[in-house]
């Protein structure tokens, strides 16, 4: 018995890298698996269908169930004939592990507005649109009595959850991936669906374009039975789990996942609070700089302070 026999799931950006260790560990958990990918370069062009059918003929070589899937996440129709194939294939759809992503890094001086706006387009409006038409799904589900217990698992990144430099559109999106998420699990939560985010590790096409001289190997390339800690894979074993209904009590939270380790990412917080002097009045820009460097930064020469860390 696997962890998500009877679950039927979608998993954008599967042909390669994460996504692609992402289905075959859905799959081997029992799910049923929509591979979605393009089958684009890592910089988004292009198109190749054998990408996602490669990756659903491996669970099918291996006693699973799987159908490819080469829509662009980011057409808003194509979004839609995802979610629908999903259903159409398998009867229902019950997971949406939103993965597709491309690269194009530059620093803020040389990213021109295609670079921003197409990656940005992937990354955020790819989850935005997936999710929403699977949203639409589960709602009618709901409406016509057939209570939900679905998932949603997006993708984020250090990039933009603690920042990187040369990435300021992929940091973007992923910093608003993350905030995605936390909406969707507060405005699903009453359909039966969770969401939640994982910032996963390892080597794929796109940071092995990043690192110079790291071997990029696909997830079904690695052994089976042996740990390596560059395994785009490692992080799939979390996925399957927040998918799962042993997770029914996890939502809204973003998880780092890289190698053998697992943790959880804090959201923004509020820190110390400075209020004007003698009661409520308006700030003295002076006054400003005074009462921030000696509470806040705790030091009345607090340097540079560079991204509040």
């Amino acid at each position: 018995m696997g962890l998500l026999d009877g679950k039927v799931a979608i998993v954008t950006g599967a042909g390669h890298g994460i996504g692609r260790g992402e289905a075959l560990e859905l799959a081997k958990e029992g799910a049923k698996v929509v591979v979605n990918d393009i089958g684009g370069s890592v910089s988004g062009e292009g198109a190749d269908k054998g990408v996602a059918e490669t990756v659903a003929q491996i669970i099918r070589d291996r006693g699973g169930e799987a159908v490819a899937n080469y829509d662009d996440v980011a057409d808003w129709n194509g979004a839609k004939s995802l979610v629908d194939q999903a259903v159409e294939a398998f009867g229902q759809l019950d997971v949406l592990v939103n993965n597709a992503g491309i690269l194009r890094d530059k620093m803020l001086f040389s990213m021109t507005e295609e670079d921003f706006d197409s990656v940005i387009r992937v990354h955020l409006k790819g989850t935005f649109a997936t999710t929403h038409h699977a949203a639409g799904y589960w709602r009618a589900q709901a409406k016509g009595g057939n209570q939900p217990r679905a998932a949603i698992v997006n993708t984020v990144s250090s990039a933009g959850l603690q920042g990187n430099v040369g990435q300021a559109n992929y940091g973007s999106a992923k910093a608003a991936i993350a905030a995605l998420t936390i909406i969707s699990s507060l405005e699903l939560g009453r359909l039966g669906v969770r969401a939640n985010a994982i910032a996963p590790g390892g080597v794929t096409r796109m940071s092995g374009g990043v690192v110079k001289d790291l071997e990029v190997k696909e997830p079904d390339e690695y052994g089976d039975d042996e740990y390596e800690r560059l395994n785009p894979a490692n992080s799939a074993p979390m996925v399957a789990w927040l998918a799962s209904d042993e997770a029914m009590h996890v939502t809204g939270q973003v998880f780092r996942a890289v190698g053998h380790t697992i943790s959880r990412y804090i959201p923004w917080t509020i820190g110390a609070e400075i209020e004007t002097k003698g009661g409520p009045a308006k700030w003295n820009p002076a006054d400003v700089g005074a009462a921030v460097n000696a509470t806040i930064f705790g030091s009345r020469n607090p340097g540079l302070q560079m991204g509040g860390r």
